[in-house]
């Protein structure tokens, strides 16, 4: 099998630079990238937005993560996400820009933890790092079993944390994140009224416990904030014989019913060509999808790695984006 970078791919593509605007209140150069609402939060959010991993989780990345950071809002990206990647490294990198900017971006961060008092614990560790007083959105993170739904719907559990932190409007909204169940995920929306969801979805999801199919149905009905990830899955969406483009991938995701993605990105060059693609944006036809979804059947274990069923992690991979 031939190993070929999401990188690779992307410069290779073609990639437009016209707009479509879905919304008539934004200017400037933000006003390229199409906006969508965020479910029930009265957020429009961008088609495209940051995610907090690549060079942002890194060490010894600052200049170039803040850089990173800093180009992402300029170009009209309005949706931050988050958690303790790196060690907490990532919290920190954001941190130095929201300290400045942070009335620019909707922001959203995680906690890992099952317990109140563990994810309070946590939330005040990312108020510091994240240099701000509040989030827009705390969500639960990579929920993957349902003794863990059981543990944070429990006694003491971590979605007392949660209702405090937005009771005391600390946090505003609050979500849930997955990439490995759709039935785990399905059940948590089901247990408690979420206001968004974090998901994984490309174009070799409908093989593999399916999210398109399983949980996303439910989610719009449910009215949530639905935001995608994994979409270039570490680059392993991309090979010869089957999905090549960036361009594709992520405007498969952005056909279905999500409000936007997120993608952590390695530079700005990176970053500066995921925008011109959400900036581009037209509805995938159903023919094209279904290609795409074809190509991707041989290899869809790897690029569902981080699905049950799928081939698993490598070393040093963490769990969104």
């Amino acid at each position: 099998m031939t190993d070929i970078t999401r990188r690779d791919f992307v410069k290779a593509g073609a990639v437009g630079t016209a707009g479509v605007l879905l919304s008539s209140k934004a200017s400037g150069a933000a006003a390229a990238m199409p906006e969508r609402p965020l479910g029930k939060t009265g957020h429009m959010v961008r088609l495209f937005s940051l995610g907090g991993q690549a060079t942002l989780e890194q060490q010894g990345t600052r200049d170039q993560s803040v850089a990173i950071i800093h180009r992402a809002l300029d170009l009209g990206v309005n949706y931050i996400d988050t958690a303790r990647y790196g060690q907490g490294i990532s919290q920190k990198y954001i941190g130095e820009v929201m300290k400045t900017r942070r009335k620019e971006v909707f922001l959203a961060t995680k906690t890992r933890d099952r317990t109140r008092d563990g994810s309070l614990k946590l939330l005040e560790e990312s108020l510091e790092s994240l240099q701000t007083d509040r989030l827009d959105l705390w969500q639960l993170h990579n929920i993957t079993r349902t003794d863990e739904l059981d543990q944070i719907f429990g006694k003491g559990g971590a979605i007392e944390a949660l209702t405090k932190a937005r009771d005391e409007k600390i946090v505003r909204f609050l979500g849930i994140t997955g990439h490995f169940d759709p039935e785990v995920l399905s059940d948590g929306i089901n247990r408690f009224n979420f206001d968004a969801i974090l998901l994984a979805l490309n174009p070799a999801d409908p093989h593999i416990e399916s999210f398109q199919t399983k949980l996303l149905p439910l989610a719009n009905q449910k009215g949530l904030g639905i935001i995608g990830m994994k979409i270039p899955a570490r680059g392993r969406m991309f090979r010869q014989g089957g999905v090549t483009s960036m361009k594709d991938a992520m405007t498969y995701v952005l056909s279905k019913p999500v409000h936007t993605v997120i993608v952590g990105c390695d530079n700005i060059q990176q970053l500066e060509e995921n925008v011109e693609i959400a900036r581009a944006f037209q509805p995938m036809p159903a023919a094209k999808m279904a290609q795409l979804e074809g190509l991707s059947v041989t290899y869809a274990a790897d690029a569902l790695f981080f699905r049950k069923g799928g081939a698993g992690f490598g070393a040093g991979e963490e769990d969104d984006h």
